[in-house]
């Protein structure tokens, strides 16, 4: 049997990310099932500039205390987004799978939502690097499975059994 573009999936698998380590399980968990489905990964970051709350990658939340956003976030977002999606594919090996980044200011849950409409998969992690990171689920990934009109995998977060 071949694998012809036809009878591929035309429809991604969209994972959110905002570079906490449940969000990079995440992306490994989609990124293997994009290879077993032969379909595309749209790895989604939602961002949003808050004095007291950012995201995953906060080096690019603001230029300094009590300054506003910097102009080029979107930009420096997009490009954490991707390298560590990159990181992420190179250490699973196997076939490679096409990725799109997109990176929207705004709310993750409502992001993700709007993200996924056309989507075969949604997959979060089971929480984010929000302030209510020690909750079991998370505020995101709790609006997601509540909301979503797709399938939705909410990876659970690895213990460390070192320190437990």
């Amino acid at each position: 049997m071949t694998d012809t573009p036809a009878s591929r999936p035309a429809h991604p698998i969209v994972v959110g990310t905002d570079g906490s380590a449940p969000a990079r399980q995440a992306v490994t968990f989609a990124l293997r099932e994009a290879q077993l489905r032969g379909t595309g990964l749209r790895a989604v970051c939602a961002y949003e500039y808050t004095p007291t709350q950012h995201s995953g990658f906060e080096w690019t939340a603001d230029s300094g205390p009590g300054t506003g956003p910097i102009p080029q976030q979107r930009d420096l977002v997009t490009q954490a987004v991707a390298d560590s999606v990159k990181e992420l594919q190179q250490q699973l090996g196997g076939p490679s799978v096409d990725v799109e980044i997109v990176c929207e200011r705004g709310r993750p849950a409502q992001v993700l939502l709007e993200a996924s409409t056309d989507a075969c998969l949604l997959v979060v992690g089971s929480r984010g690097s929000g302030a209510w990171g020690r909750l079991t689920l998370g505020s995101t990934s709790t609006e997601v499975v509540h909301h979503a009109r797709i399938p939705v995998v909410v990876v659970p977060a690895e213990h460390d059994t070192a320190s437990s």
